[in-house]
């Protein structure tokens, strides 16, 4: 009896052991994304940010920091309502794979079996193509107006005049109007606009109790107000019409608590057959033989040796952002209520806590005087990207100079990022400016998921380009 109450009482005290060392290990994690969230807020001046880890279905940390409401100083909370930006192309895709599941919908089938009166650069659309943006599709065109209400018919017309950006599955290139049709196109075949069969769907079934199509004039409880920077100063959203705020290409309230809803059904086959899911997160060829990182609906890739599915999201002053380590069912996803929140940063900061590999270099950004030139910097990173620098903006020794087998490589290295507009317009933060021998040099880092890349600009007085670099960490 004595050697048996011995062994019972080892056991339970292993037990009692490693609870307490994992209470501390939670407690040390906590502290350090509390710690990091702080600074960041602080630093990016974030009024308000929502975070959840989630491991293996299971929340292991759910919290609200800052704001949701500067003027009313309303906290933000578990429970606290984002918009969803991009993020919520994911469930759009979803809808689609449920139909073609039901066999309603074929990936392969064209567009044009679907719309009316299709222009013929549309003839090779296939809906393959609308949910991995290879569509050719671009964004939406400078003379979209934001303050005014479209009907989907009228939305099919001013996408049907926007030419192709190249030929369909040629190339990758984000297409939110891709989206969009994609929306409109689940409308059409099920008889339901597509945030209703979302909801019936996909939220419902999942109690994903908050989620639903944004709506400004609903009461919507624990929503948080979105902001944005101009000139230093926080400012409110910009307001757009109501319609605007319900197309398919992310315009859906969700909370974080939603999100663990919506990522624990994606290790089961609740919604859809596991075959179906590893599509959406498998880039497909394109007809050059490379591939991109997107799939349907999500990025992917492999950083640091990790199997991860992402996607981030910006719209009317929030930021959103998830990473799915496939392997390890490990899930962060947060919304932030700012604009030009850093969300590439903010999320390799935190990936950081749990694997150290991602930790980001010490480098601090300094603050950015001179507005035209951050433009000029940005807009050669997007022309470099396309493979499609404008000579007039260089000096004429550097147009002599510079070998195209160069700008190739940018822009290969550029097109490798996780993110890359998002990149470029988001994390791409002044890190030193010097002036010698009449030039004034300004060096960017670019914070990917996986990788950091240093872009150097050299300027004339008259702001022409003498000299770019673009060199990994």
């Amino acid at each position: 009896m004595r050697a048996k109450f011995g062994n019972h009482s080892f056991a339970a005290s292993a037990v009692i052991l490693l609870f307490l060392i994992n209470c501390h290990a939670q407690k040390d994690v906590t502290s350090k994304i509390d710690n990091y969230i702080k600074a960041e807020m602080q630093s990016q001046r974030i009024p308000g940010l929502s975070l959840a880890v989630i491991k293996n279905g299971q929340i292991i940390l759910a919290k609200g920091y800052g704001f949701a409401n500067v003027e009313h100083q309303v906290s933000v909370k578990p429970e606290t309502v984002f918009q969803s930006g991009s993020i919520g192309k994911q469930f759009v895709a979803t809808a689609v794979m449920m139909l073609v599941e039901e066999g309603k919908l074929s990936l392969d089938d064209k567009i044009s079996k679907y719309f009316t009166d299709t222009p013929e650069n549309w003839k090779d659309i296939t809906l393959r193509h609308l949910l991995s943006h290879t569509s050719g599709m671009g964004d939406y065109p400078n003379d979209y107006d934001l303050r005014r209400d479209y009907t989907e018919d009228e939305l099919v017309k001013i996408i049907k005049a926007q030419p192709l950006g190249f030929k369909p599955g040629e190339k990758w290139s984000y297409s939110n109007l891709g989206f969009i049709t994609l929306g409109i196109l689940i409308h059409k075949i099920t008889g339901k606009f597509y945030g209703d069969f979302l909801a019936e769907r996909i939220f419902k079934p999942l109690g994903m109790n908050t989620a639903r199509i944004i709506s400004e004039e609903d009461i919507v409880q624990n929503r948080a107000a979105g902001y944005r920077l101009v000139s230093r100063e926080l400012k409110n959203q910009e307001w757009v019409a109501p319609l605007v705020n319900t197309t398919a290409d992310g315009s859906l309230y969700l909370t974080i608590l939603d999100m663990a809803k919506w990522d624990a059904a994606l290790d089961t086959e609740k919604l859809l057959k596991k075959s179906s899911l590893d599509q959406m997160w498998m880039p497909p060829a394109l007809s050059g033989g490379k591939t991109s990182n997107y799939g349907f609906g999500w990025f992917a890739g492999k950083f640091h040796g990790h199997r991860i599915v992402y996607h981030g999201g910006t719209w009317q002053g929030f930021k959103s952002f998830i990473v799915r380590f496939l392997d390890d069912k490990l899930t962060i996803v947060f919304f932030a209520n700012l604009l030009q929140t850093n969300e590439s940063k903010l999320m390799r900061g935190l990936a950081s806590v749990f694997y150290p590999e991602f930790a980001l270099p010490d480098v601090q950004p300094i603050e950015e005087k001179e507005s035209d030139v951050k433009t000029l910097a940005r807009k050669v990173l997007l022309q470099l990207m396309d493979n499609k620098l404008d000579k007039n903006l260089f000096t004429s020794e550097m147009q002599a100079s510079f070998p195209p087998d160069r700008a190739r490589q940018m822009s290969e290295n550029l097109n490798s990022l996780s993110l890359p507009i998002a990149i470029i317009y988001s994390t791409t933060e002044l890190i030193e400016r010097k002036e010698e021998n009449n030039f004034r040099t300004y060096r960017y880092i670019l914070t990917d998921l996986g990788a950091t890349w240093f872009f150097t600009l050299k300027l004339t007085k008259d702001n022409k380009i003498a000299g770019i670099e673009l060199q990994p960490k």
